[in-house]
């Protein structure tokens, strides 16, 4: 409807406003206005030329004009068409002036509201008021609970202060409800409130309705005890108190973290006689989840029950999630199948997070035995459903696993998002199958995802590690014609990359350039900082992180441990000494790395007890030695010959499930196979009379094993005495490929170390077996002495498949003996 066809539709000249007091739609229509209002609805549905028809109709009606129906034509039309058609005919008629003109415009009014054509209502309004034609109460509450419903707050307010300054008073109770519950959900709680208040003082009735309405914004913003307050001075008024209310107030609490007070208003609803209902005890449970109190939840769940209310699936996706993030052990499919048996049937939403967590506790295969019985239970998987399995079988190594859960979300109709495809290329990247992860970003920019800055960052990142640092270039350059613009982190990985690749100058003018037109930020400088040290150049180093505090940026961990490690490796104790002061008076923790670093200082001046004594300063701070630490400390030790110390720390090593490399063994070969053969068995240490690897050092040296054999097998005896089968099989391959072959104190390790992980059934397909009966019987020694390591209660199973092979051979070799004596 144009404004044009508006201003046809104009009253009579001596036409005055009307109030809303005399409104006839309050008074029952007579029999013959109901016949004219169904005949006019009936020719506005059926007739093509509607107003030649409706002419006709009203042609002989000279007691009942056209305006006196009008008004229930509009109120009883379903079609926004027909009250525009109906109202475009109405313009035409030449009536004489009647006080209920205002009317129609009103019933149009609520016609245009009802089917939200605000155009037209906006039209219409300025035409009235030209017109001087004063909207109906109702008509105008119906206009304002329109623009509230369809949430379009500044329109509704507006209309909400145009009804004040007409009526002097607010719209009807329901929208002004509608209307406060729009300026709730759009955390406009003040004006909320002041409306609020302004009709309680102008007396208007605010129903309970209302009032729970702001105490739930108030609530929302943590002013509980202000909403409390609200609702008390209501009460004795024309609001009374219910559970509604006490719902409100609780549910605020425990959003705020006040369980406490929140537990005290559940007490006293029951004091009371209320009856709390599924929603008092969901906000009750919500609030104990945040707490991590399962026990309170467990008593709830119970009482809960004993009145007969069902928990629905909500309550039980909450405690599952607050489990996890308390860190409580969570048996998936065991909570899985206690659901069931307690009546509630999971949904997607409850496997989804029992998946996650079993990804996050590594529990993989777990975690697919789950979506595997989400989809056998009819519900359909999403993004959320397989994005943590795609990262855990990435971590695993295993992404061709990951790569087909991918495609088969595709196949379902599951569009992978930003975060899925992330999480592929980000574990791809991690496992170094960077090709890989650049051939899934093609992928996904083909199906329309456009990577984000973090992608691109994670995959440069991959590809500077690997030494294919113009590779990493190109991307920024891809990143810019997509208009991705590049954030602190990807410059980071450049300016990394370009010192990974030896260009120095090439980083400080990269760096340069972000300084000048962006922060930097912590992770920028740390990685200009790691280059300058990586090059020796200290004092730029300082420079860069003088800049870094000038940018209002704390130096941290890694940039301390940076530095102090680039002062060891100048062979500046001192200057790593101060800088570890300056770290600890900034009350900034130092890291392993950190301690590392001053480890390696001290090793490096050939001070092992002050490196010694750094290293339990570490352990007293609840930090965890990595194989690193381990490693320098072991090697220090070795080059000074105290190899009771270095088998000491090796043991402990192992004893804390810090897996060792291929360095550590070459200290601990190299400084076993140098020392004097006597050095060993010359050390009084404490730690050489309880050491298995001295102990069985000290033996294969007296049967006459070189040193370099007895070091190597000492070390796999260590190995698979601590569980570490799988890197001891790893050694030994080494061995072997060294010119090392197997001897009977190696195969009487491996042999040990496979049946102490309780495959006694299957070493030989793990472990190759070519040892004659007297080699045999020397590993068969061997392994004895190593049955005193045994945990108490289990069987010496490796020595008895030992004595079963020698017995084997010498059955064999009897009847072999046999054979020969019957052939001749």
């Amino acid at each position: 409807m144009s404004k044009t066809l508006l201003s046809r539709i104009k009253p009579l000249s001596n036409c005055k406003p009307t109030s809303s007091s005399s409104c006839p739609s309050s008074f029952p229509p007579t029999p013959r206005i109901k016949r004219l209002v169904n005949e006019t609805i009936q020719i506005l549905n059926t007739h093509k030329d509607y107003q030649h028809s409706l002419d006709t109709c009203f042609y002989d009606e000279e007691e009942t004009h056209v305006s006196e129906i009008a008004h229930f034509v509009f109120d009883r039309l379903h079609d926004v068409e027909l009250g525009l058609k109906f109202f475009d005919w109405l313009a035409k008629q030449p009536e004489r002036c009647s006080s209920r003109n205002g009317y129609v415009w009103s019933s149009f009014l609520k016609l245009l509201a009802r089917f939200r054509v605000f155009s037209e209502i906006e039209l219409v309004l300025n035409d009235m008021k030209l017109e001087n034609v004063k909207p109906t109460h109702e008509a105008l509450s119906v206009v304002v609970r329109a623009y509230a419903d369809s949430g379009q707050v500044d329109q509704a307010l507006d209309m909400y202060y145009y009804f004040i300054r007409l009526y002097d008073c607010g719209p009807d109770v329901f929208a002004f409800n509608s209307l406060l519950a729009l300026l709730v959900n759009c955390k406009k709680i003040e004006i909320a409130r002041k409306l609020y208040d302004e009709m309680c003082k102008r007396e208007y009735i605010a129903d309970n309705y209302s009032t729970c309405i702001v105490a739930k914004g108030l609530c929302k913003e943590g002013k509980v005890e202000e909403a409390r307050k609200l609702i008390e001075e209501r009460f004795g008024e024309q609001c009374v108190p219910n559970i509604v209310f006490y719902n409100t107030l609780i549910d605020g609490y425990c959003k705020r973290g006040d369980v406490e007070s929140a537990n005290k208003l559940f007490r006293e609803l029951k004091r009371k006689g209320f009856v709390p209902t599924l929603e008092t005890y969901g906000a009750m449970v919500n609030g104990f989840c945040k707490e991590g109190n399962f026990k309170a939840i467990d008593r709830l769940l119970k009482e809960m029950k004993e009145m007969g209310l069902k928990v629905n699936v909500r309550f039980y996706n909450n405690i599952i999630d607050a489990k996890y993030k308390h860190v409580f052990k969570v048996e998936a499919l065991e909570t899985v199948r206690w659901m069931i048996e307690s009546g509630c049937d999971p949904d997607i939403v409850t496997y989804n997070t029992l998946i996650s967590g079993s990804c996050r506790d590594g529990k993989v295969q777990e975690a697919s035995q789950l979506l595997e019985q989400a989809m056998k239970s009819g519900l359909g998987p999403n993004k959320f459903s397989y994005t943590p399995l795609m990262h855990a079988y990435c971590k695993q190594g295993d992404y061709v696993r990951a790569s087909g859960l991918l495609i088969e979300m595709t196949e379902r109709g599951i569009k992978p998002d930003l975060v899925a495809y992330g999480a592929l290329i980000h574990g791809l990247v991690a496992i170094g199958e960077v090709d890989v992860a650049v051939t899934i970003r093609d992928k996904m920019m083909e199906r329309g995802v456009l990577p984000d800055a973090g992608i691109y960052n994670v995959i440069m990142n991959g590809l500077c590690k690997k030494g294919r640092f113009p590779a990493a270039r190109n991307l920024l350059a891809e990143m810019l014609d997509y208009k991705v613009p590049p954030d602190a982190f990807v410059y980071a990985t450049l300016v990394d990359g370009f010192i990974r690749s030896g260009d120095l100058n090439e980083a400080k003018h990269l760096f340069e350039t972000i300084e000048n037109s962006m922060d930097p930020g912590v992770v920028g400088y740390n990685a200009m900082i790691k280059g300058c040290c990586k090059f020796g150049l200290m004092k730029d180093a300082m420079l860069c992180v003088k800049g870094m505090v000038e940018k209002h940026h704390a130096p941290d961990a890694f940039t301390y441990s940076t530095i102090i490690d680039g002062y060891v490796k100048q062979h500046d104790l001192d200057g790593a000494l101060m800088m570890f002061g300056e770290m600890v008076k900034k009350k900034c923790k130092p890291n392993v790395v950190t301690y590392t670093a001053l480890i390696n200082g001290f090793c490096r001046i050939g001070d092992s007890d002050r490196a010694e004594k750094i290293f339990k300063e570490m352990q007293f701070c609840d930090l965890v030695p990595n194989v690193v630490t381990y490693t320098i400390i072991i090697g220090s030790f070795c080059k000074q010959g105290r190899l009771a110390k270095a088998a000491s720390y090796f043991e402990l090593m192992l004893t804390n499930n810090c897996i060792p490399n291929d360095v550590t063994f070459n200290y601990l070969v190299n400084g076993f196979t140098n020392s004097a053969p006597n050095a060993v068995s010359n050390s009084e240490s404490e730690e050489s009379n309880k050491s298995i690897f001295l102990d069985f050092f000290g033996r294969m040296m007296s049967d006459g094993w070189s040193c370099t054999a007895a070091a190597y097998d000492s070390i796999l005896i260590c190995l698979c005495r601590h569980g570490m089968v799988k890197t001891a099989l790893q050694l030994h391959r080494k061995m072997t490929s060294k010119g090392f072959l197997q001897d009977p104190a190696s195969f009487a390790a491996l042999i040990y170390g496979v049946c102490l992980e309780g495959r006694s059934k299957d070493w030989k397909s793990i472990i190759p077996c070519n040892l004659n009966e007297q080699e045999l019987q020397i590993a068969l020694k061997y392994s004895q002495c190593l049955d005193q390591y045994l945990p108490q209660g289990m069987a010496p199973e490796a020595s008895l498949s030992l004595q079963t092979l020698v017995e084997d051979h010498k059955s064999q070799k009897q009847k072999v003996g046999s054979q020969k004596v019957s052939a001749r």
